[in-house]
């Protein structure tokens, strides 16, 4: 299989070529977990792969608790099925807790300070009381728990990865925390070889090819535990090498010819953010512009056959969104057309009529 093979195969497991899932908890389900730190882009994340999708139906999803953001892996937020969240957490998150202990120390931050914060939470949002950051934070001061220098937010951490806290509905601009428990009274239960099984399959099927340590990266798992992970699902999945590398995907291959596109992704999406290396896509020169000054914030991607050619922003006002495309190269009148469609479409996910910068 030739790199663009792999590229154009990767965009069609992702669901991003083709869309045959009917709602955003049958996206992330698919996907396992969708990266959703930036929670605009999150939900761009989903409306792209969802046939005909707007910002309403990703709202709805999470309004009615099909789909829940929270931690599971690498101390980054994502969503994740509500069938799926606590088994996932429970697998991946206690290489994160064991991970935190320097930095928990830094913040004086022991177990008596989190079984402390433990109960005033549960006592303060028990009945489905959704609180702002900023509530939360009043709960814990006012009985003596600081929550400056970033204590606060590492509490919360702590909490959303011991299956105690996650995110709610927002509130305006702001996110909500609610108690897990109620917000997801029952989900899945998978342990042990079982749910690394699982985890491999959904990670090759949705994300293949990918290599063994995409997934480790992708996964935060030990390189052991993803190797076991793997094998046990192997025969499930097909093998490629490519320019002496291993891949794994599953077994659906689409036409190849049938797929080239343009496509607008926001800036952390999985297709950039779900393997750990992205020189398939990105030439090394540009991959300053998608993280600038290496400050860990991807930026919107325009994204050609694959590969990544520019970026994009937009400005929202009221009723309308202008859309400015800043391509690396020269594009084709072909391209300028068929990005333009792609603006036209972001317009109708969010309700806005959009007009593209010169």
């Amino acid at each position: 299989m030739t790199t663009d093979e792999i590229i154009l195969l990767r965009l069609y497991n992702q669901q991003i070529s083709h869309n045959p899932s009917h709602s955003p908890e049958e996206i992330v389900a698919w996907m396992g977990a969708i990266q959703a730190q930036d929670y605009v882009g999150a939900k761009w994340s989903l409306g792209l792969r969802l046939p005909n999708g707007t910002e309403a139906d990703i709202d709805e999803a999470i309004a009615r608790k099909a789909i829940v953001r929270t931690w599971p892996m690498r101390g980054t937020l994502h969503f994740v099925a509500a069938d799926d969240v606590r088994w996932m957490l429970k697998l991946l998150t206690p290489r994160i807790i064991a991970g935190s202990a320097g930095r928990n120390r830094q913040l004086e931050l022991d177990d008596a300070t989190f079984n402390k914060s433990h109960d005033l939470l549960i006592r303060a949002m028990e009945g489905g009381k959704q609180l702002m950051r900023s509530e939360v934070y009043g709960v814990l001061e006012n009985a003596g728990i600081a929550t400056t220098g970033q204590r606060g937010i590492h509490i919360i951490n702590h909490l959303a990865q011991k299956q105690v806290l996650c995110l709610g509905v927002h509130n305006e601009k702001q996110a909500t925390y609610v108690l897990l428990d109620e917000w997801v009274p029952h989900s899945k239960n998978l342990e042990g070889k079982e749910a690394l099984a699982a985890l491999a399959l959904r990670y090759f099927n949705s994300h293949g090819p990918a290599t063994l340590n995409d997934f480790v990266w992708w996964s935060g798992l030990k390189i052991t535990d993803a190797r076991e992970g793997l094998n046990s699902v192997a025969s499930q999945l097909e093998r490629i090498e490519s320019e002496n590398k291993v891949y794994w995907t599953g077994r659906e291959h689409p036409e190849f010819n049938s797929l080239s596109s343009t496509f607008l992704l926001p800036g952390f999406d999985e297709y950039m953010l779900g393997y750990t290396d992205r020189s398939l896509i990105l030439a090394p020169h540009y991959a300053s512009k998608i993280v600038p000054g290496n400050n860990g914030m991807f930026m919107p991607t325009i994204l050609v056959d694959g590969k990544v050619k520019g970026l994009w922003k937009r400005v929202i006002k009221k009723d309308t969104i202008s859309i400015e495309m800043l391509p690396f190269e020269k594009i084709t009148k072909a391209r300028t057309k068929s990005l333009a469609s792609e603006a036209k479409r972001y317009g109708k996910y969010l309700g806005k009529s959009v007009s593209l910068l010169a």
